[in-house]
């Protein structure tokens, strides 16, 4: 999936807590299924594991990663919400 974005666009891509939690949830629901789906113009009919890792490229190893990247953006937003809480004063006496 990540070879459709364009090279200019891959950045946002990777800074988007959006796409990790995408990322997190597809992996821990769909990565160890070993069911078959039917998928137009390919035979035999794949498991569901092998299509998430290899059609949408998204590793199921890779869990541990991303919990990590998602605690590490809600300690930032929660931290910056604290400091410019703290910091930025807009009121006038």
């Amino acid at each position: 999936m990540l070879y459709r974005i364009p090279k200019w666009w891959i950045w946002y891509y990777w800074i988007c807590p959006v796409s990790w939690t995408v990322y997190g949830l597809i992996v821990s629901q769909y990565g160890d299924l070993d069911g078959t789906i039917k998928v137009p113009g390919t035979t035999p009919d794949p498991t569901i594991k092998w299509y998430v890792e290899k059609y949408l490229g998204y590793h199921p190893d890779f869990i541990g990663p991303v919990a990590a990247v998602l605690v590490g953006f809600t300690l930032f937003f929660a931290f910056m919400y604290a400091f410019c809480t703290r910091t930025l004063n807009f009121q006038t006496r």
